[in-house]
């Protein structure tokens, strides 16, 4: 096992720090973690818009927790990556690695040279001589804006995951799955939403919606008239200070009728999304969904989703899995952030010169 990173999550409602320790039988440990909340605005739809507050987050987190490992796991998402499940003749990682670039311009919709690329084989069949291969291409531009951030803060980007895929790793840390299961991971964050389904526990499609917990509070803020901390406040259920005129008449079913109606237009997203999967996968049914991400715990989203998908839904929780020293990390703290910490984990899990899984 290579040395342990820092898994960092840049998302766009605040950036996350966790570093674990491999215990004996493959068990974790939390050491750090700490989470900071960003502006507004700073990232929207994966790209990076205000990178001084971003530095200046990862700094702060860094000092404030003594963080010592410069060496950092981050991830990316969004419109700028790609992943495509394709089939090649069977041949070793040396010639995929050389052919790649080639076979990979038909399934790529940006120039071969904007992007990089990187390939996972997911299984061979030895009978029809062709291999399962997943690819990966991100757009360079948004690569190098997401190294500079964590460069300026002083620490040393050295491995680049994908969000779908960092999921998928804070999943395999507690889960036992069953033969034949299909699994759909969706981690919806404040502006994306990322999906990784998963057949016998091997990624066989993963799609980015664009959209997220700010459709919550875009709403909140639109039909009750009030500021961007308030609605913030009121989706996650909290009360706003009574002293501000404009927020004296809101009463929480109004706001429960707006989270409903979202919640509801994100659940049919997120269906037309799965639906199109099962389309290609042969009689093949959904066994479950894990909802992860800061906006699963939104009041009535997960009743909409096992409505609207008819199969049940489970809230993950990473730290369900990881071993911690109560008088360091408060448990209620850490169970009531775990499903927007499952991206961070799965970072934190990575080993230099590991490969994917």
């Amino acid at each position: 096992m290579g040395r342990g990173v820092l898994g960092l999550d840049i998302g766009s409602h605040s950036i996350k720090v966790m570093e674990l320790k491999e215990a004996r039988g493959g068990a974790w440990k939390l050491l750090k973690f700490g989470l900071h909340k960003l502006p507004a605005e700073a990232i929207v739809d994966g790209a990076i818009m205000n990178s001084a507050a971003i530095v200046e987050g990862i700094r702060d987190l860094v000092a404030r927790h003594k963080i010592k490992t410069r060496d950092v796991s981050t991830s990316v998402s969004g419109h700028s990556v790609i992943i495509k499940k394709i089939s090649l003749p069977v041949m070793s990682e040396e010639e995929l690695e050389e052919s790649i670039q080639w076979e990979a311009e038909q399934y790529i919709p940006f120039s071969i040279n904007d992007v990089n690329l990187d390939t996972q084989i997911l299984n061979i069949n030895e009978e029809t001589g062709q291999m399962e291969v997943l690819l990966v291409a991100a757009k360079r531009d948004m690569i190098q804006e997401y190294t500079a951030v964590v460069s300026e803060a002083g620490l040393k980007p050295l491995i680049l995951d994908v969000d779908s895929f960092a999921i998928e790793n804070a999943y395999d840390l507690s889960q036992d799955l069953e033969a034949g299961e299909i699994v759909a991971l969706v981690n919806i964050g404040a502006g994306l939403i990322n999906i990784n389904i998963l057949t016998n526990g091997i990624t066989a499609f993963t799609r980015d919606i664009n959209m997220g917990g700010n459709q919550f509070t875009e709403e909140i803020q639109k039909q009750l008239n009030v500021n961007y901390e308030e609605a913030e406040a009121l989706k996650l259920g909290g009360n706003i200070s009574s002293a501000q005129s404009t927020t004296e008449a809101i009463v929480p079913q109004e706001v429960g009728a707006i989270l409903r109606s979202t919640s509801e237009a994100m659940a049919v997203e997120i269906q037309r999304s799965i639906d199109f999967f099962l389309a290609t996968a042969s009689g093949a049914s959904l066994s479950r969904v894990v909802l992860s991400g800061g906006t699963a715990k939104v009041a009535g989203l997960k009743e909409a989703l096992e409505s609207t998908l008819n199969c049940p839904i489970q809230i993950s929780d990473p730290f369900r899995s990881i071993s911690f020293n109560p008088k360091e990390f408060d448990p209620d703290y850490l169970s009531e952030i775990g499903p927007m910490s499952c991206v961070v984990a799965g970072l934190a899990t990575r080993r230099l010169g590991d490969k994917p899984q």
